[in-house]
């Protein structure tokens, strides 16, 4: 069959230089004869269409992220909902502080812009609970970046260097972890809080660390048994630079995802000190204070629990479902398709 005669698909032939022997015969292939003609063999694959592109280890986590449908739904949902929280001046028809007494007691309706109703002074609630979001979510984010710095810190250290480190700063994590945790909480907000969203969130944080130090701490007990981690002693690095230049990055994904979950319990505590009255106090909205305001009239003015109420377990579950995305998706042995 002559050059002419083949399909396509069929595999190259031999094609014999001149001037040589049945030895020497090679396939020449497209690739090959780019090449001859190239100066000083310089492969430019990209000009054939043979460029290769090489994908990153996050980008395979935000294709996996992606293709969560509930995750991503979440995402969307929690974005408006913060986002209101964040432009509530520009979202909220009223000043959460103003008064209509003409209009009190009004359930949930479109006229007037009460779209949760008013309350018995006349305060719209929609705008309440607007600005009682902007305020457990500045709470939350700061307990989750707080309390994530400090458990990453003691979980590192701790992994690293193993030995009478290790049992110390554990032994210090099985004590905070023993302690009364609501009772410790209600009496720190009570004689430290006073009502301040950043002395609140402070107090969380120093409480909230503990998991994510354990969890760090066994990552890192297990990386730093990794060739890569010998490689960089043997080059010459510090222990630093090793732990957060090599070993973190390997173990962003627990720490992530332990984050996004902090979120969502630090604002379910907030609102639990807020309705007994041990967190922020008014006149600054959160959305625990509003539900206990309405709960003396809740038997004739619903709306005042319903909506501040739902409004949390909303937050609340899109924050778990995005957890549960960010797991799978930085998980590698995660094989999920939604």
């Amino acid at each position: 069959m002559t050059e002419t005669e083949r399909r396509p698909g069929d595999p190259e032939l031999p094609v014999a230089a001149p001037g040589a022997d049945s030895a020497t015969l090679q396939p020449i292939t497209a690739a090959a004869v780019a090449l001859a003609d190239l100066p000083d063999g310089i492969d430019l694959v990209h000009q054939h269409g043979l460029e290769l592109k090489a994908r990153s280890q996050w980008g395979y986590a935000r294709r996996r992220f992606v293709r969560h449908r509930l995750a991503m739904a979440s995402l969307i949902v929690l974005v408006i909902i913060l986002g209101a929280g964040v432009f509530a001046d520009a979202v909220a028809p009223y000043a959460y502080d103003a008064q209509d007494f003409e209009h009190s007691g009004i359930p949930p309706t479109l006229e007037g812009h009460h779209f949760f109703g008013t309350d018995v002074l006349g305060r719209d609630y929609f705008s309440r609970v607007v600005f009682g979001i902007r305020t457990s979510e500045g709470v939350a984010f700061l307990v989750a970046l707080v309390s994530t710095l400090i458990g990453t810190f003691i979980g590192a250290v701790s992994g690293y260097y193993s030995g009478w480190i290790d049992n110390l700063l554990m032994r210090f994590t099985d004590l905070i972890l023993t302690l009364p945790f609501l009772a410790v909480l209600l009496t720190a907000a009570a004689f430290a809080g006073n009502g301040s969203p950043t002395r609140v969130a402070l107090i969380l944080a120093l409480l909230f660390w503990t998991q994510l130090a354990r969890i760090v701490r066994g990552s890192f007990l297990s990386l730093r048994e990794k060739e890569f981690v010998e490689a960089a002693k043997a080059a010459g690095s510090g222990d630093v630079r090793i732990m957060f230049r090599h070993m973190l990055p390997n173990a962003i994904g627990p720490i992530v995802v332990n984050a996004t979950l902090i979120v969502g319990t630090a604002i379910l505590v907030e609102a639990a000190l807020s309705f007994l009255g041990f967190g922020v106090q008014p006149p600054t909205p959160a959305l625990g204070k509003l539900i206990n305001d309405g709960q003396n009239v809740s038997s004739s003015m619903w709306w005042l629990v319903l909506c501040p109420g739902l409004t949390i377990v909303l937050i609340v579950l899109c924050i778990n479902f995005i957890g549960d995305g960010l797991r799978d998706a930085l998980d590698p042995t995660q094989r999920r398709r939604a």
